[in-house]
């Protein structure tokens, strides 16, 4: 029901997409775009880019009177750096400089890979288009979807819970109101609700910038008021938790994402390992527990939605020995302007993935040409599954 595409290069002319499926009437203005785009930029270990691109958007189509209309939004982000584009531009402006070809690859990053794939000896086409700068306009697309879930009731956190081997101290049970708040009051820094551990990561990622070397982390996303009945067992491709991990794996720097408490529960005994089931007459289907994270059988069970992304150092600051794809000589990568840690960063675009992989989700089921009538069939469906169902024999 909404599909998206993304565009452009990372010191190219600019940052496009375009996000189709999102119902008429769903109220989004140009504010909405400024916190998530500023968050996106926010961390300690971050490089100096952060600082050279101000990542405002603009709306082309798709949103009029600041209400979504049915048909496709188009958005766009003009890159402060052009280098690429002007390159690629038949004539060199007078303060435009030619740079020389990137014929060493990064370990760790898509160059190697995608030189031998689309037979380039200059690694420069790759790393533009495989370079974080694409989640700037990843993140911008999120909001209609983000705003058509908290129209319904569904709110939601991202945050950092590990720099490194180092991990917060993060809640089990804490409401996505509780967590946001806690984050705010750290953001200047990381964003996480854990303030004593602000000073140690500190130190850690100095540490690391000062030897030449990078750090990874954990990512963590909760969204509070899902239904359960979200996502289907029926055929894997339908499976939530396979489409989450899915749209996750797709960012360059997330190897390994968790739902729930999937690592402890591989290391538990089952008796120890399930969520209890609970019904009462105020309060309907629950659960004693979270392990599973929301999920069970790939459908939402109606408890918070816990996921976590796993984070790779980031390769470019590191420097580590590669070879000339032209002379197959041992050789060091050319300087790459890089972050130290970046966790932060993605916290910003794994919520902004998830929420809308769950907008479509509730298109999916509810349907609806307009946010009036998914709303509607939205209560419909969660007055149903409210009411008890008692067996017709004793």
């Amino acid at each position: 029901m909404l599909r998206y595409l993304t565009a452009g290069e990372s010191h190219g002319r600019a940052l496009v997409a375009i996000l189709e499926g999102i119902p008429a009437g769903v109220p989004v203005s140009s504010e909405d775009f400024v916190g998530p785009m500023a968050l996106r930029q926010v961390g300690y270990g971050r490089g100096p880019r952060r600082n050279l691109e101000c990542e405002n958007v603009e709306v082309l189509s798709g949103i009029w009177k600041g209400l979504t209309i049915g048909s496709p939004i188009s958005l766009l982000i003009w890159n402060s750096d052009q280098r690429f584009f002007a390159q690629e531009s038949s004539g060199v402006g007078e303060t435009e400089i030619a740079e020389a070809p990137l014929t060493v690859p990064i370990p760790g990053h898509a160059d190697l890979a995608g030189a031998l794939k689309y037979g380039f000896d200059d690694v420069r086409p790759v790393r533009e288009r495989a370079s974080a700068r694409e989640t700037a306009v990843r993140t911008a697309i999120s909001v209609p979807a983000l705003r058509l879930l908290e129209e319904l009731g569904v709110s939601s956190v991202g945050f950092v819970s590990a720099i490194g081997n180092v991990p917060a101290k993060i809640p089990e049970f804490a409401t996505v109101s509780g967590l946001r708040k806690a984050v705010r009051a750290n953001e200047r820094w990381f964003l996480t609700p854990d303030r004593k551990i602000v000073d140690r990561w500190k130190r850690l990622i100095d540490s690391a910038r000062e030897s030449v070397d990078s750090l990874g982390g954990i990512a963590e996303i909760r969204f509070d008021g899902l239904p359960a009945g979200l996502g289907s067992h029926v055929d894997a491709s339908r499976r939530l938790d396979s489409r989450l991990a899915g749209v996750l794996m797709g960012f360059p720097a997330v190897h390994a994402v968790e739902l729930g408490q999937g690592i402890r529960q591989s290391a538990i005994n089952g008796k120890s390992a399930q969520d209890p089931i609970k019904f009462s007459p105020k309060t309907g289907w629950g659960r004693e527990s979270n392990l599973s994270g929301g999920i069970e059988g790939g459908i939402t069970n109606g408890e918070q939605l816990i996921v976590r992304c796993f984070m790779k150092p980031p390769p470019g600051a590191c420097r580590v020995e590669s070879a000339d794809l032209r002379t197959g000589r041992r050789e060091l990568p050319a300087f790459y302007r890089s972050d130290t840690a970046a966790p932060d960063s993605l916290a910003v675009v794994a919520q902004s993935a998830i929420a809308i992989e769950l907008a479509d989700c509730f298109m999916e089921k509810f349907g609806g040409d307009t946010l009036d009538d998914l709303r509607d069939s939205l209560n419909a469906y969660k007055s149903r599954i409210s009411r008890l169902v008692t067996a017709r024999h004793a």
